[in-house]
Parts: structure tokens; sequence; C-alpha cells
């Protein structure tokens, strides 16, 4: 069967895509290999009228009302490979099943982080050592707070964290990484800077309570922030010949304003295609993707 369009990603930005293309009375179809990137998190916050869910049973609920259209197909895979077929459409490979294929395609992967190589960080990723003080930052506010240097845009996330907490930056060695002004400014935030090397974290996990210092030393915190690199969860837009942006903290899917990639027929919508990545950004994302995606079939472009 050929689809009117193959979302590859069942996400925020993949559901709500696909949510605007069933509505439309087209065929879609959600290819999800359910590994999302708030998997780790137990709840997702600040998101309209469901702060506080769990992120899973968000997806959950949305992908329930999705299938409740005759005109949606779900397959749980992951998507191997993907290619023009020659016909004005796409084929999609999947590492267990058939190919698929969809005269349009939608990009909804997201991205994937790549944490330092620090004793006990991913037990504790999402739950105590977090990215985003928007995201959580009102949970584990109020006690002693840390952020770990990754790269320069860390001082712009240790500015931001003496609002939910007193603060301290672990320099992990990069002392000579900030000038005068801008020690000033962190100093001025009552911000502890700490030069010394980071060893690991402490605490039972996913709990942490400190920071162990190459020096022996633990410092006293209830969580951690990182700025941690990113890459693609899917080799797919490159495999595709999209071209790709420097983002913040690593290459994002090029695309113009209505979603569409470099590759004509090939959209790209949620953390992988747009800054800054948030879950309420990703699925207004993937709701303009997938109007755009529509009024393309509509008009043959």
């Amino acid at each position: 069967m050929r689809h009117d369009a193959l979302v590859i990603g069942g996400s925020f930005a993949g559901l709500s895509a696909a949510m605007q293309l069933a509505r439309a009375r087209r065929s879609v179809c959600v290819v999800d290999a359910g590994e999302p990137r708030n998997r780790f998190a137990a709840a997702a916050h600040g998101f309209f009228g469901l702060d506080g869910v769990p992120p899973l049973a968000l997806m959950a609920q949305a992908r329930a009302k999705l299938l409740a259209y005759p005109n949606v197909h779900f397959v749980q895979a992951r998507a191997t490979g993907a290619a023009a077929d020659g016909a004005g459409g796409f084929t999609v490979a999947l590492d267990a099943g058939t190919p698929l294929s969809a005269q349009k395609l939608l990009l909804a992967f997201g991205i994937a982080d790549t944490l330092p190589a620090l004793d006990g960080l991913h037990e504790r990723w999402g739950r105590s050592v977090l990215h985003c003080p928007y995201c959580h930052g009102y949970e584990v506010g109020g006690g002693p707070l840390g952020v770990l240097y990754a790269s320069p845009l860390s001082v712009h996330q240790a500015m931001l964290i003496p609002d939910w907490g007193p603060t301290t930056f672990f320099l992990d060695g990069h002392d000579d990484a900030l000038d005068e002004a801008t020690r000033a400014k962190l100093l001025a935030r009552g911000i502890t800077l700490e030069p010394a090397r980071v060893a690991g974290v402490e605490g039972e996990a996913p709990r942490l309570t400190g920071v162990r210092l190459a020096d022996g030393r633990v410092v006293p915190v209830d969580a951690l922030f990182i700025a941690t690199r990113t890459r693609m969860a899917s080799p797919l837009a490159e495999q595709l010949g999209c071209a790709f942006d420097e983002g913040m903290l690593g290459p994002v899917i090029r695309t113009d304003a209505s979603k569409l990639t470099t590759v004509p027929g090939v959209y790209a919508a949620g953390d992988a295609g747009q800054i800054p990545q948030n879950a309420t950004l990703a699925s207004a994302d993937g709701l303009i993707a997938g109007v755009s995606l529509h009024q393309a079939l509509v008009h043959g472009l």
C-alpha cells in the first residue's frame, strides 16, 4: 500500500503532524521505534493543560486518539533506510517487516543526547541530572543546584539556574574558558565557581546528593544541569541528502517556514529540525508540518 504520507517518529511532533493529515482524510502511516528523547523523565512540565503528566502517558493518549481515525496506520519498528522510489515518492526500509512507501515523508525522529563520560550520569538522566530548567527546575529547586561545564553555552545555562536555587558552576578544569567580564557576571548572580575536575556524582540513583571532584571533595547538590551535545536519532535525513545547519548543541535539519527540507517532498518537524527544542514547540512544529504537507499534496507540489 502506498500512503499519502509516512511520518517517521511517533512522539510530540510526529503525532501532531499525523493528526492534521488524518483529519484531512489522507492515508498516513506513523513509524515509531519507541525511544522518545524524554522517555527518561518522570513528568512533562509546562505543556498546556497537561502539566505534570508523564511524557509516555501523553504519547499513549495521543496515539490512541490518532488511531481512532480509520485512515491511520501505526508501525512499531525502526526505520533503517529511506530513498526516492523513482515514481515521485519514497520507500522506507524497516528493521522488521516489509518496506513502506508514500508520496511524502515527514521526519520527526528527534535527537539523542550525548552525555559526558562521568560516572553516575546516565542512570540519573532526566531525574536529577537534567538539561532544561524550564522543564524540571521547579521540581528540583529550592536546594543546592549545580551546572556542569560542557561547552561555552554552559555559561548561559549557569546564569539562569540561580532563579531555582543556590548554584555551583562546576568548570571541570575549564577555568580558562571564562573571561573577566563573564566571571564577573556569574559572581554577580551569586554563583559559586568550582574550577576542579569532576570525577562523578553521588547518591542512590536516580537521586543525586553531590558532585564528587577529582581531589576527593564532594559538593552537595540536589540536581545537576548539563547542556548536552546532541545528534540525530536516525540516519534517514543524511541518507536522503537533506542539508543540515549547526545548532547551539548539535546539527539540525534545515527547513523553510513550511517545514520542507532541502529535499523536495521531505518535511522535518520537532527537535531534529528546530531551535529551541521543547515538547510544546515540537508539537506546534508538527502541526505546521502536517498542514504544509497536506497542502503540498493538494497542489501537487
